[in-house]
């Protein structure tokens, strides 16, 4: 039987790692994980007591397919609050996860045959998301020469554009773009009739300057966001869309066509996330000192070029003094010192080879022990 062409995408490496390192855990109970792209901690204790109180207080149907509208108007007000900027709840959409937001959003705002741009390395599911929808991705090399992000010389260079997808802070590399330079891709392409999609979904986990908004820069931008990584509400599969006026109702409709609504006890207890700053903020200085360590480590084990990781917890790393064989490398450290971590080629098809990323998720304890072991590993080498 025929089997959809849209299916024949890549498979998302991080996912077979994380499945590796589950079957050494099994075989030997020792897996240190700097693989995995998903705070340690779970929901914060405001959200877990909303969801007990909420589970024997309604019935838990269908929602709205643009989200209950009490979190609507929260996440609106949570924009006036920490960015200052104004934003209307009916322009927020509710999701099932940024993934979700995301394919709602390249959905409503890109056709087959689109050209669509993403850095290389950027997270890959963009990629894959829009190769299954027959979007053309066109790549955008980025690196040191660029503090890792992609400039409007760039865009001017790649021939005709319907789309941007950008992140910041980024997967895997961690860098934040600074206001100046949201604000000149912004109106590169609101100008270009270029749409930007901005995912924003590891904003409050920064280690300097708080990470702007494109909304700030840009009516016409969408963006994505979620409450997995700064709310720690991974497997609560809940996000939003901040979305311009003209794509609320075309948004709305695939949504009740294709997810009927977001989980209904999530969007009630997500509403409390928004009081629970101080334990969350708790757990971001935690990330700062994993942060730390690791990137002591890398520096001592001879590890000197790395990308700007200002935010998320993440660091890119270029082992090309190592190998040119990144997922070796990655086999090699789990096999060998139980430390699973990811190759760069999830994230850059073209150069991801010589790379690999490290996550500082994980307790502090852990990220030492596997800081550690990495560095004897290399100075053995050595």
């Amino acid at each position: 039987m025929k089997i959809a062409r849209r299916s024949e995408v890549a498979p998302f490496y991080v996912m077979e790692v994380m499945k590796a390192a589950a079957e050494r855990s099994a075989a030997t109970g020792d897996v240190l994980h700097l693989e995995v792209g998903q705070p340690s901690t779970p929901a914060p204790r405001g959200v877990i007591e909303a969801a007990r109180r909420i589970l024997g207080e309604d019935r838990l149907g269908y929602t709205d397919a643009t989200g209950v509208p009490e979190l609507r108007r929260r996440i609106a007000r949570h924009y006036r609050e920490r960015y200052g900027v104004e934003v209307e709840p009916d322009r927020v959409v509710v999701t099932v996860g940024a993934s979700g937001g995301c394919v709602l959003a390249f959905l409503a705002a890109f056709d087959e045959g689109d050209r669509v741009a993403v850095t290389e390395p950027g997270y890959p599911c963009y990629r894959n998301m829009l190769k299954a929808l027959g979007v053309e991705v066109v790549g955008l090399p980025v690196g040191p020469e660029t503090r890792f992000v992609p400039t409007t010389a760039q865009l001017d260079g790649v021939g005709h554009l319907d789309g941007l997808v950008l992140a910041s802070p980024s997967n895997p590399t961690g860098t934040t773009l600074t206001p100046a330079e949201l604000e000149g891709l912004g109106a590169y392409c609101h100008g270009a009739g270029i749409r930007l999609v901005a995912d924003e979904i590891y904003h409050g986990i920064t280690y300097g300057d708080p990470a702007p908004t494109a909304l700030s820069h840009s009516d016409s931008a969408i963006v994505v966001q979620s409450f997995s990584k700064y709310y720690s509400m991974t497997g609560w599969r809940l996000g939003w869309l901040v979305v311009p006026d003209e794509l609320v109702r075309p948004i709305e409709r695939l949504a009740q066509n294709l997810f009927i609504s977001a989980p209904t006890l999530s969007q009630h207890a997500g509403i409390a996330a928004f009081d629970c700053t101080g334990e969350l903020d708790g757990n971001v200085a935690r990330y700062a000192t994993n942060r730390a360590t690791l990137l002591e480590a890398l520096d001592r084990a001879g590890f000197e070029r790395l990308a700007p990781a200002d935010g998320a917890f993440y660091v890119y790393v270029d082992v090309s003094h190592l190998t040119d064989d990144s997922p070796s490398l990655c086999h090699a450290w789990l096999d060998e010192l139980g430390v699973a971590t990811t190759p760069g080629i999830d994230f850059d098809p073209v150069r991801g080879h010589r790379f690999v990323r490290f996550s500082y998720s994980e307790s502090t304890e852990d990220v030492t022990e596997a800081a550690r072991r990495l560095e004897t590993w290399v100075q053995r080498r050595g």
